[in-house]
């Protein structure tokens, strides 16, 4: 009974893939649909060419892909790539990518596609977790521009720091003039 009421709202809502069990496609952006890189499907061969749509679905045979390893939290979880997140829209998104990979809609399905969906779940829980805690997120920031930050790092002295520090690399990239720069400036050397 659960089974047809959740998938009957699931379906109103779009939020399955086409073709799966005569479900819609997720909408997500363009940012996020930069999905699978693999140039072929797995289970049908399909041409790479054809890999496109919400990037978890082969669009020819409709098998669950392997995760993209290049794929950032930020593009997953369709969110700016940017210190400040709008968390109910990420959490609003994270349970729409659970809802299409979690393993409870795969136990049915192949061994391989079982195995992915929990690649995949645990990839967007790891980035749901990551996003949402504002410290977690600027060290992902910094991560992805290059900086490391060593282990054994006091993190909780640091913390505002490296708060403060984010923000104001926010607040330059964001400038609009160069009396907003100077202002920013002016801050820094303070």
């Amino acid at each position: 009974m659960w089974g047809r009421r959740a998938g009957a709202l699931l379906r109103v809502r779009g939020l399955w893939p086409a073709g799966v069990l005569g479900r819609r496609p997720l909408s997500c952006s363009a940012a996020s649909l930069a999905g699978n890189s693999s140039p072929q499907c797995w289970n049908c061969g399909g041409p790479g060419s054809h890999m496109r749509g919400d990037g978890f679905f082969c669009p020819q045979c409709h098998a669950l892909q392997p995760p993209d390893p290049t794929r950032d939290y930020f593009s997953l979880l369709d969110c700016n790539r940017a210190f400040r997140v709008d968390t109910a829209k990420l959490q609003t998104r994270y349970q729409e990518l659970q809802r299409l990979v979690h393993p409870d809609f795969f136990s049915q399905r192949s061994q391989t596609e079982k195995d992915f969906s929990e690649k995949h779940s645990t990839l967007v829980n790891d980035a749901y977790k990551t996003l949402l805690a504002p410290l977690s997120r600027g060290l992902y920031l910094l991560k992805l521009h290059g900086v490391e930050i060593p282990e054994g790092t006091d993190y909780e002295m640091d913390r505002q720091f490296l708060m403060e520090i984010m923000e104001i690399n926010e607040k330059l990239a964001e400038a609009q003039s160069e009396a907003a720069m100077k202002e920013i400036e002016s801050i820094v050397r303070a």
